[in-house]
């Protein structure tokens, strides 16, 4: 029996991953382990990693190694979870024989049967089968004042250049009543913000006891949970979504955000091109009209509205036209910011076998480019709110100063107020004064009262 119980977990990757490792670190403090600073205590050090994007993958494996070389200076286990650990299951360990663990995504229901090897002092490992995906039953990690919760989990579409359906599996979406209990308890713990998660979460779907029920009927049944709370101080005040395929966006989903004010007037929508023969490549099953159409009905609907997404330059076979029709996008669209990256292939995609390569000099530049309009449209939209007043959410201190507290605004942009710690975890009205780079300077007051109640 192990006398010292330590842990330190990593995570890489998405927010599902960062959900993921709270449900796990939430089963460690369950079983009385202790979190360690930096790893270099611990008996256990987890690694939830990502593989969807070279860099994430990279980072690590360069973690991983340096875990194996400190394991050959002192005892401790090294358990590796997550993405990565499903797309190379079979080799990873004797790639770096330190590795004690290895949990796929469908395998992390196993990780109280490592614990109890660990604390009986059995040297067993997980079992291999493929069991389906189990959702926790929560994912909040104490004192936090927003929460992730995960609502399905998969994906059906197989765009060309991505790993997901492959290390995630298919679409499987969890229980209503699971997702109300768990908002339920995180009303009760404090929190103030949810994110509902789901590699592709406007797909929900269930079909139970309860009926059939869609996302945008999912949203209904929260938001109709919610305001039975509304003389609760702890309700929840906001929940945000992610993340959105364009092909999904339905008009009921457009409805329900019009007429529910807990929902935030902030959508992330993945356009990656704007080049409709390079959509069709990429099997995103939308083209750029329709997707145009699309925003155009929801700022209509929606007043107010921000969006955000993701592109991806330097796609096999991609041209300059095909490079001019995405920053054409982004200007009609005028995307409050944008997860900008170049194409890489992942192995055990069809985008991996894909001729026509673009030279990394030239996905680089055309990268920059995208990246140089981005900030441009970021800093006009910006600069073209200040002067209004709105309603943040008090998250964390600011960095630079102790007398500051950083928050958010339902259109997800950041702002710094003068305030002390009691204001935590509340909601204030601000008037936006001022930007340090993407962040507004705030003064509290003015005579917006949509605040939730603090």
């Amino acid at each position: 029996m192990v006398v010292s119980k330590r842990y330190f977990l990593e995570t890489y990757g998405c927010q599902m991953n960062k959900a993921e490792s709270s449900a796990l670190e939430a089963l460690l403090r369950e079983r009385d382990w202790q979190a360690s600073a930096d790893g270099a205590d611990a008996d256990l050090v987890i690694i939830n990693t990502c593989t969807v994007r070279a860099t994430a993958e990279n980072r690590a494996w360069g973690r991983i190694a340096q875990y194996a070389a400190a394991k050959r200076q002192r005892p401790f286990k090294i358990m590796i979870v997550g993405c990565m650990a499903e797309q190379y299951r079979e080799e990873m360990k004797s790639r770096i024989t330190e590795i004690d663990f290895v949990l796929g995504t469908f395998q992390k229901q196993s990780f109280g049967l490592v614990l109890d090897q660990m604390e009986a002092g059995i040297s067993l490992d997980a079992s291999d089968e493929k069991p389906a995906y189990v959702f926790a039953k929560t994912h909040h990690d104490p004192g936090a004042f927003r929460a992730f919760v995960p609502i399905m989990h998969g994906c059906n579409n197989f765009c060309s250049y991505c790993i997901v359906p492959y290390v995630r599996g298919r679409e499987i979406s969890r229980s209503p009543c699971d997702i109300l209990l768990e908002i339920d308890r995180l009303s009760e713990a404090g929190v103030r913000e949810v994110t509902l998660l789901g590699q592709n979460v406007n797909s929900y779907r269930w079909s139970g006891e309860e009926g059939d029920l869609d996302f945008p009927g999912l949203l209904r049944l929260i938001a109709a949970r919610e305001r039975t709370k509304k003389e609760d101080v702890r309700s929840i005040g906001w929940i945000r979504f992610l993340t959105s395929h364009p092909k999904d966006l339905s008009n009921g989903l457009i409805q329900v955000l019009a007429e529910e004010p807990i929902f935030c007037r902030h959508i992330h929508l993945c356009i990656q091109s704007g080049s409709d023969r390079i959509l069709t490549a990429m099997n995103r099953k939308y083209t750029k009209e329709y997707f145009l159409s699309l925003v155009e009905k929801m700022k209509a609907a929606i007043p107010g509205l921000s969006l955000s997404t993701d592109i991806l330059v330097g796609f096999p076979g991609e041209t300059e036209e095909d490079v001019e029709d995405t920053l054409d996008l982004m200007k009609k669209v005028g995307f409050s910011y944008s997860f900008m990256y170049h194409f890489n292939p992942r192995e055990g995609t069809p985008a991996a076998k894909l001729p026509n390569r673009i030279p990394e000099k030239v996905k680089k530049a055309r990268l920059a480019r995208v990246i140089a309009l981005q900030k441009e449209i970021t800093q006009n939209s910006l600069r073209a709110r200040l002067g209004a007043e709105d309603v943040i959410l008090l998250e964390e201190f600011s960095r630079k100063s102790g007398k500051e507290l950083l928050g958010r605004t339902a259109r997800d942009e950041m702002v710094v107020l003068a305030a002390d710690s009691s204001r935590l975890g509340s909601f204030a009205t601000v008037r936006l004064t001022g930007l340090s780079g993407n962040t507004f300077k705030a003064e509290e007051g003015g005579s917006c009262d949509s605040a939730p109640q603090p």
